[in-house]
């Protein structure tokens, strides 16, 4: 059971090619994501579970009360008897673990995708260069707000766009210097809104508010939104995942011809480091339930499966499309999706990437070829955040508390965040918030974390 990112079930093509390579007979129950959970819950509850089928954390939270209750397969100790799954990063497998086991296999992501996705265009014209620090950047969106980046004679530019979650604050957080998610004070484990620099950059992001340097409804403002303000020339910085400034400058480019982006990630902090958030390591993971997978013999049949698809050959399979020249060719040793055939790539191809184990690092795949320069200086600066991450230490940590209460929890600090933000409290509000915070559970998760 696999989720499916697109309008239609992918045909059978590509299915058919994995089967022929692996004498197996597949069959795929596709089921669209927004409804994922949904289905799985169900599945669970009647009993028809297939024999391997994908999680993400939210997913793998759930059903730890159901691996300690040995309804899954503890695959660790048999990883090392497959040449390629063997090489799957022991970092992130112990990302993945229940109590220090091992009982899926994870689809890899880069460790950081984050920094800006910025009107290089714009810069340009007020002779900014490229910012490497908190102030410089502040700098950038104040010049983009009110000098006029675009030459037209109107105030209609803003500096930054964002949306309703806290992820483009949580980068300015870490900038500042606080932890991911948790960190060390004291000697014990709090979360990141105890620490003072989690103030500090609440301080800078309120007078981003107060001078309207960023859109005033980013609060309630989806991701579609906040990425069409920088498309449609109103804002002239993005933060997030660089590698989206290939389809926002497609989408730039149909308005306004004249449209330069650009990608960056080093920006020090008052301290004078870059600090960048560390995901652990995965986007999902397949798990194999005992109700389905009956036997040892049957589990190893399947990750034998799964081994080819961590050897290049495989690999590639999956993730290009099988026939090179018909859905992709290879450019300087990298995989590039042939331009005329991409709706096919899209349909066809993409939807099985859920199948994915490992990474290029482990399964030897082709990475990505892209013309668009900005698009690949982003790829390379994925790999120079390594070297600047900062892990979450409870990644691999369990909170029963956090994983039954983890929503309410979270829309308290959200909530208090965002009014500090638009002025609606002041320092003692956000004291009061992250009392009710711990009175609501909180007290406990940190309780559980540090007992652990």
């Amino acid at each position: 059971m696999l989720n499916l990112h697109v309008p239609e079930v992918p045909d059978k093509r590509l299915e058919e090619l994995i089967e022929k390579e692996t004498n197996t007979q597949l069959d795929i129950r596709w089921v669209p994501d927004n409804n994922y959970a949904e289905n799985l819950n169900t599945a669970i509850a009647t009993n028809n579970l297939p024999d391997v089928f994908l999680l993400k954390d939210v997913t793998l939270d759930q059903q730890k009360a159901a691996i300690r209750d040995d309804q899954y397969w503890e695959i660790g100790p048999y990883l090392d008897d497959y040449p390629n799954l063997s090489k799957l990063n022991k970092d992130i497998l112990k990302n993945t673990a229940v109590d220090g086991k091992i009982y899926t296999l994870y689809a890899g992501r880069p460790l950081s995708r984050q920094g800006l996705i910025y009107r290089k265009d714009w810069a340009d014209n007020l002779g900014l260069g490229t910012p490497t620090n908190l102030e410089e950047l502040y700098e950038m969106m104040r010049a983009f707000t009110e000098d006029d980046p675009d030459g037209n004679g109107k105030d209609d530019t803003i500096g930054l766009t964002d949306r309703e979650i806290l992820g483009t604050f949580e980068n300015f957080a870490t900038w500042h210097g606080a932890p991911n998610n948790w960190g060390e004070k004291d000697g014990q484990l709090l979360p990141q809104f105890m620490f003072p620099e989690y103030r500090e950059a609440m301080d800078y992001f309120k007078s981003l508010f107060d001078n309207g340097y960023i859109n005033k409804d980013a609060p309630v403002t989806s991701k579609t939104d906040q990425q069409e303000l920088l498309k449609n020339g109103t804002a002239g910085v993005y933060i997030g995942t660089m590698g989206d400034v290939e389809s926002m400058y497609q989408d730039a480019l149909a308005i306004n011809p004249d449209v330069v982006l650009d990608v960056h990630n080093y920006i020090e902090g008052p301290d004078g480091e870059y600090r960048t958030r560390s995901i652990p390591g995965y986007g999902s993971m397949l798990i194999f339930p005992k109700a389905a997978v009956e036997t040892e013999e049957e589990l190893k049949g399947i990750l034998s499966f799964f081994d080819y698809l961590m050897t290049p050959e495989g690999a590639n399979l999956l993730l290009w499309g099988g026939v090179e020249g018909e859905h992709y060719e290879v450019v300087d040793g990298k995989g590039k999706v042939i331009e005329e055939n991409r709706d096919t790539f899209n349909r066809q191809i993409l939807p099985y990437t859920s199948l994915e184990i490992g990474e290029p690092d482990t399964n030897g795949r082709y990475i990505g070829y892209f013309e668009y320069e900005p698009r690949a200086k982003a790829e390379e600066l994925y790999k120079d955040n390594n070297d600047y991450l900062v892990h979450d230490p409870t990644a691999a940590l369990e909170s029963a508390t956090w994983a039954s209460k983890s929503e309410t929890l979270t829309q308290i600090i959200t909530d208090a965040t965002y009014q500090y933000f638009l002025g609606q409290i002041d320092n003692e509000g956000f004291d009061q918030a992250i009392e009710e915070w711990k009175e609501a559970g909180g007290a406990q998760v940190i309780e559980e974390y540090n007992e652990q």
